[in-house]
């Protein structure tokens, strides 16, 4: 019998591509993939077509929302506001905030779930990231559901899956690996394209949770500062 279908909203970065290993397991995937304007879109774009080709997925959505640089308010997408140096213990929300962007994203993935019969959406949230990002909380994804299950036809039923929400970094590439997910091909620096940064909060956080699983990273740094 073939699998359900279920949309995935893949950044290309090491979360949503560990959120892919996972939903595949269940799942046929649908791939969705946003353009808004982030400082490395190019890189990511580049990293979301090689998982998509990784998994054989034929069923692959690229969307621009480059209305996010028009909105401007974040260092991701606003070029005169530089993106900070990682603070690990930061609790304030940081200026890589791209202000309400999941619930755009979401909004999408929805849409196209309901037009291609797709039962879920799986996101690659964090609650780690939730003292920096307030839509990456537990809660914003159920109250999301709850929208979601309000505002399509009555016979539509879509699941919010956030599968790795309460996963620490480490974690995560723990999990990855388990799944042989093709961490190796995700990108997640918020300003460099050639190298990561090494020094970015994204990166910082990947590589500490690399240095917690014991696990050498793959990507190339530019620098690879020891966050332990």
């Amino acid at each position: 019998m073939d699998k359900k279908l279920a949309v995935i909203a893949c950044s290309g970065g090491m979360d949503s591509c560990v959120t892919t290993a996972i939903a595949k397991e269940s799942y046929d995937v649908a791939l969705a993939h946003f353009n808004y304007g982030q400082k490395t879109e190019k890189r990511e774009l580049q990293a979301f077509n090689d998982i998509a080709d990784f998994y054989g997925s034929d069923k692959r959505l690229i969307i621009d929302f480059s209305h996010f640089a028009k909105i401007g308010g974040s260092s991701l997408t606003d070029d005169n506001i530089k993106v900070k140096d990682a603070d690990l213990k930061n609790t304030e929300v940081p200026n890589s905030y791209v202000p309400f962007r999941n619930a755009n994203i979401l909004a999408a993935c929805v849409s196209w779930a309901e037009v291609i019969g797709a039962e879920a959406v799986y996101v690659g949230a964090v609650y780690e990231d939730a003292s920096g990002y307030p839509d990456c909380r537990p809660e914003f994804y159920k109250a999301f559901e709850v929208m979601a299950d309000i505002g399509t036809k009555p016979e539509t039923k879509i699941k919010i899956i956030t599968p790795i929400i309460h996963l620490s970094k480490a974690e995560i590439v723990k999990k990855g690996i388990e799944l042989n997910a093709p961490i190796h091909l995700s990108w997640s620096c918020y300003q460099s394209s050639e190298e990561a940064c090494g020094v970015c909060d994204s990166c910082a956080y990947r590589l500490r949770g690399f240095q917690q699983a014991g696990v050498e990273d793959k990507i190339k740094y530019k620098v690879k500062p020891n966050y332990l």
